[in-house]
């Protein structure tokens, strides 16, 4: 049997946390689940996976902006509860890529462009998007390709 879909995994995840009563794992799985499907209703299609990926990536990189603020805020308690939704987001996530791995595809990827310095970031930065989506932070993606093409 083929695996399910990543909207197929949420839905079974919302129905399990309602069954188990896990409120907090209930309202972001469904906070999630809202966002693909508002995606759906303005551009009128059925989200694939690699799309799916985009908004879990986006909803866990405002979690990860709204915890620092709230630490750098003293708010403890509220930053917590992000780094809680963060973890229940990440299940979803394919396996991070490891350092290692990140400089190999950086790389390739700055070989396969032709980039001679750092006006090439965008071509390089395009050709890495769909390998690395959902796998790396895009922040830390992007210091290290700048860090390749200076050096």
């Amino acid at each position: 049997m083929a695996e399910a879909s990543l909207k197929e995994q949420l839905s079974n995840a919302v129905k399990d946390a309602m069954r188990n009563k896990d409120k907090i794992r209930l309202t972001t799985l469904r906070m999630a689940q809202s966002a693909v499907k508002q995606i759906e209703i303005d551009e009128r299609r059925d989200l694939g996976d690699e799309d799916v990926l985009k908004v879990l990536d986006k909803m866990l990189k405002q979690r990860r902006d709204a915890a620092s603020q709230y630490d750098d805020a003293g708010r403890g308690e509220l930053a917590d509860k992000e780094r809680a939704e963060m973890v229940i987001l990440e299940e979803f996530m394919p396996a991070a890529l490891t350092e290692d791995d990140l400089d190999g595809l950086i790389r390739i990827a700055i070989s396969a462009t032709d980039a001679q310095g750092k006006q090439d970031m965008g071509r390089v930065m395009n050709h890495l998007r769909p390998q690395v989506l959902g796998r790396v932070d895009m922040g830390h993606l992007s210091k290290k390709v700048r860090a390749a093409l200076a050096g």
